[in-house]
């Protein structure tokens, strides 16, 4: 697996939040992810409408806030129930799943090149994260995707070890 380092600007991202625990995953967060899916057309400003966003926070104990998300404009007003979220510029190491690789393996893989890299995650400052070794993770799914054998890419926000 290869991995790049990049930073992205700050993005506005628009769409719906779950949070619970690892055994309320399944139904309650594909159901979340397929509520996006169904209503994506109320985004009219997407900036990018071939790819839904995974925004995952491990601020929970035992399981983590999820935002099942599009990047929107500025121009895009907040439909009825949906959420915003702003996500700020950050630097990140980008790892790529592939459609039929096992997603634990991806990420262990990804966890081991960290922690042997220059780079350690990044932790927004005065937030208690519950996953000392991916507290945050984005992900950037292609809309036409196998739900039951996705292929992705990963985005882990970084930083230089000290």
């Amino acid at each position: 697996m290869s991995y790049e380092i990049i930073t992205l600007p700050g993005y506005r991202a628009v769409g719906l939040k779950w949070e619970g625990t690892f055994s309320e995953i399944v139904p309650h967060l594909k159901n979340i992810i397929r509520q996006i899916e169904e209503r994506a057309d109320e985004l009219a400003y997407k900036v990018n409408p071939n790819v839904q966003l995974g925004l995952s926070y491990h601020v929970i104990e035992n399981g983590f806030v999820h935002y099942a998300v599009y990047e929107v404009s500025d121009q895009q007003e907040i439909p009825d129930g949906m959420i915003e979220i702003e996500v700020p510029e950050l630097t990140y190491v980008k790892a790529t799943h592939n459609k039929g690789e096992d997603i634990q393996k991806t990420y262990t893989d990804l966890h081991k090149w960290l922690f042997a890299s220059n780079y350690t995650v990044y932790k927004e400052p005065g937030v208690n994260y519950y996953d000392p070794y991916m507290p945050i993770k984005h992900e950037r799914y292609p809309v036409e995707r196998d739900q039951n054998d996705p292929h992705f890419e990963i985005y882990i926000p970084i930083v230089t070890k000290e």
